[in-house]
């Protein structure tokens, strides 16, 4: 079935706070083997500048995972995920993640398109603070294959 192309441009709504915990950051660096002790010393973060521990930059996959599950769960998309393969990732950091931000996410569909019989579909995450400035955007890419 194919994507339905009303969705390009449609916006969803943010997500609800996602608090970045110490912990959380620490066990995401340990699963990517990210050894950095900013990552995970809070006094070498701050020697670094930084006012607590940072994220790794593909941390933010969390966040954009969470929102994209709102275009996921859309009945009206149509989008059937077992089809879906990974096409890429960006990331654009404004500042890194930190722990103690609490962070909301909204999604936006910036392109649908279909080529040999292959759905594609890039959504944009913009990432921020509760308070409004913005950390990083996300574009992820996913291709979905063609029943051929």
């Amino acid at each position: 079935m194919p994507l339905d192309q009303s969705f390009l441009g449609r916006v969803y709504p943010p997500t609800p706070p996602y608090e970045v915990g110490r912990e959380k950051i620490r066990e995401f660096a340990d699963a990517i083997f990210a050894a950095d002790p900013v990552h995970r010393d809070l006094a070498e973060a701050r020697a670094k500048g930084y006012s607590d521990v940072i994220a790794p930059p593909t941390f933010a996959i969390i966040l954009s995972q969470n929102a994209g599950q709102q275009l996921v769960d859309d009945p009206h998309f149509g989008l059937d995920y077992s089809r879906v393969v990974h096409g890429g990732q960006t990331f654009r950091y404004v500042r890194p993640i930190q722990a103690g931000d609490h962070l909301v996410t909204v999604m936006a569909v910036e392109e649908i398109s279909s080529r040999a019989g292959h759905g594609f579909l890039t959504t944009r995450h913009e990432v921020s603070t509760v308070e409004g400035e913005l950390v990083v955007t996300i574009w992820t890419r996913l291709v979905i294959r063609g029943e051929g």
